[in-house]
């Protein structure tokens, strides 16, 4: 199972899929546990994350990334930098 990030996204790729109507999640700084029970897309907004997927490479994350991760997957979220996020589940 793998995170897939778009750096920097464009104005038109979010367009694309729609981002600006999605939800919104913010978090402070904080370290927890996170099953992904279905596939998320989400867009980074402001903050700075690093998830570590069970059993694979720590991923480090934050402001103008575009983001997917995998359902099923199991990892740890840990927060640097308040994190505020446009979020989709599939």
């Amino acid at each position: 199972m793998q995170i897939k990030i778009e750096r920097r996204a464009s104005d038109e790729r979010l367009k694309q899929l729609g981002v600006r109507s999605w939800p919104r999640w913010s978090k402070d700084a904080s370290h927890f546990p996170w099953k992904y029970d279905a596939s998320e897309t989400c867009y980074f907004l402001d903050g700075e994350v690093t998830v570590i997927p069970e059993g694979g490479e720590a991923v480090t994350m934050g402001a103008g990334d575009l983001v997917t991760f995998p359902e099923g997957m199991k990892c740890i979220w840990e927060i640097h930098q308040p994190v505020n996020k446009h979020y989709n589940f599939d």
